[in-house]
This record gives structure tokens, sequence and C-alpha cells, in this order.
């Protein structure tokens, strides 16, 4: 596990130190494909919402320096119901980075096959939901994996990380159906992980970070820091002790650690560079939304008997609708744009404008 400090001027080769220091060539083999699970949270920019365009750059160049070749290597998107991961490519400047690299952009829900895949692992929720299979992307079986979230809050799981990334990369469209049971399905998706993969590695940027009603609706600050570990529960511990949070208390992160898919005791846990304690700040906790508030009282509040009729039958195209009308139409005109132009005048949002 390694914790750096980044600055635009040096960004490339922070992100660089950052992934030698954390030993990543002991994780990801150049001998097998290697995915680049990017994450749109979003189909506008928004600091700190999806991964970063010098992330992404400085993850690339670091393979290709270390010799991974670029035909062994894709970027890895998903889809959602609300969010356009080809708008927001485009919108984040991630195809701006992927086109300059020369490898190779896939859209998994449109471009791969997907197969059922039956889990060797005990799975707590996922057969449940699924009980006709666990569709996965059968691009990503044999792939190593490395994932690219952003240090940010979530409104229906305290922080969203390493474990979250996974989440829009392996499971389909339908993965709504799991909000209610979210937290067992990120340590479900885990076991998955480890037993489809070759390699885990994540990359978390910490240029801006979000708090508040995230992955969207966030306020943001500069952080200036980098985490990447192979240990994704390792990860996202750490990345939640940067914001504040004790991550024994955020349910996907303590269930993965008591179920030995990874590390999140601090006193067992080898991490270098910078020190965590200095470096940790306190963040806004997730606050909610008028969309957040709608949802959770499907997922765990009086309206949950009719969670089935509401978002899993032909009705449900309704919340689809309500997600864009408040998201896209109101907040972030609203609000969202007096932020990025403000965001646009920092060092890092000239960074981004650079791209």
């Amino acid at each position: 596990m390694a914790i750096v400090e980044i600055r635009p001027e040096t960004v490339l080769d922070d992100y660089a130190y950052a992934m030698r220091l954390a030993g990543y060539r002991a994780f990801i083999s150049p001998e097998v494909d290697t995915a680049l699970k990017v994450n749109v949270s979003w189909h506008h920019w928004y600091p700190a919402c999806s991964s970063a365009p010098w992330q992404i750059e400085g993850v690339l160049k670091t393979l290709a320096e270390d010799g991974f070749s670029k035909e062994d290597l894709y970027a890895a998107h998903n889809r959602t119901v609300v969010v356009s991961a080809k708008k927001g490519e485009r919108a984040n400047k991630h195809f701006n980075v992927i086109e300059k690299y020369g490898i190779e952009n896939v859209h998994l829900y449109e471009d791969e096959d997907w197969i059922t895949y039956t889990p060797k692992s005990e799975m707590l929720v996922l057969d449940r939901i699924f009980p006709e299979g666990i569709r996965i992307p059968g691009r990503l079986v044999g792939s190593n994996i490395i994932h690219l979230p952003t240090i940010k809050t979530h409104v229906f799981t305290t922080i969203t990380g390493a474990m979250k990334n996974a989440f829009g990369g392996l499971l389909f469209e339908r993965r709504h159906y799991c909000h209610s049971v979210i937290h067992e399905t990120l340590v479900d998706l885990l076991a998955i992980q480890k037993e489809i993969h070759p390699g885990i590695f994540a990359v978390v940027d910490g240029a801006f970070s979000g708090s508040g009603p995230g992955p969207r609706c966030m306020k943001v600050a500069e952080r200036d820091v980098v985490v990447a570990g192979a240990d994704q529960v390792a990860v996202d511990s750490v990345c939640a002790r940067l914001m504040g949070f004790d991550p024994m208390e955020i349910p996907f992160i303590r269930i993965a650690y008591e179920r030995g898919l990874g590390q999140a005791d601090f006193a067992s846990m080898d991490v270098v560079g910078e020190d965590l304690e200095e470096s940790a700040w306190t963040v806004e906790r997730p606050s909610q939304t008028l969309a957040s508030r709608g949802q959770k009282l499907i997922y765990w509040g009086p309206l949950k008997p009719l969670e089935k009729l509401l978002l899993q039958t032909t009705i449900a195209p309704w919340s689809y609708v309500a997600s864009r009308l408040y998201h896209d139409v109101y907040w972030f005109n609203v609000h969202g744009r007096r932020r990025v132009r403000a965001a646009l005048q920092t060092k890092w949002g000239r960074l981004f404008s650079s791209y």
C-alpha cells in the first residue's frame, strides 16, 4: 500500500512512483491482458466524480515504461441506465488519453459477450438476486484488472473506491437490483474478482476529493494525493481513513475483512510513502439529495414492499427519468456549473483543461 503526494507539474512521475512503491509488478503480469477499469460516475466533468485524465495517463505511461505492450492493454467501461459512458469518456477527457496511447477502448455492455458465471466462493446475495445466473463480461475473465476510482463519498456506501469500482464493470445493466444489499454485493464481487483475475490492483486519484452527497452532487477540495495497492480492502480502508472515517464502521469493508478477502486492520497493514495520520483530513459525511432520499425510501424505508414493482418491472423507467431530471437538469445547472467553474481555476482544473 502506498500513499504519495502529487503535483500537476510532476503527476505522471508521481503516479509511476506510487505504483512502483506499492510493488504493482508483483501483482500485474505483462504476460496476460490487463484491463484498466475506468470510472465514469457522470457524463459531465465534475471534480473527483470520475477517473481523471492524468490518472489514466499516469498508469498507462508507467505500464509502457515497464515493458507492457499496448496490444495487451485495454480500457474497460461500464454502462448504467442514468449515465452515458460514451459521453462521459469524452467530457472527462478519457478518450483523448486512451487514443494517445493507442490501447483498445472497450464498452463492456456493447462490445463484449456476457457469460453466466458460477462462483466457487459462497455468495452472500448475488445468487439470490440473480437466480437465473450471475452474468459477467467474458472479456474480463483471465485479464488482470487495474481499478481507477477517485476518493469520494457515496450516499449508499459512505465511500466509493476500489471495491465499488467493480460494481460497474462486473455486473450488467440491472445491477440496480442490488442497491438494497449493496454492501454484501460488493463483498461478493470482490470474491468473484479473486477467482477470475490473475492480478488485481487499484490506483486511486485524490487530486480532488469529494464529500457530502456523492458520487455526483459533492463538495470538492484539492487533496494532492494518490493511493495505490493490490489489496482492495486495504486500499478502501486507507481512503476511508484519509477522509476521516473508521473503515470498520463501513459495512462492505468490515464484511470483506471478516471474510478474509483483505486487510482492514491498520496495525497489520504495510503502508508506505506519506504518513497516513498526518495526511488525513475530515470530510462532510454523505448527506442526502432529494433523489437519494427517494431511493432510500424504496430500498430501506416504507416503500420497500413496492421495490420490485417500482424498480424491476416495465414501469421502472420512471426512476431513470427522475434521476436524469434531478441530476442533469436541476442540480448540475443550478449548483454544479458554478462549482465546475471554480474548480477549473485551481491548479488541477488548469491541468484538466490542458488535456
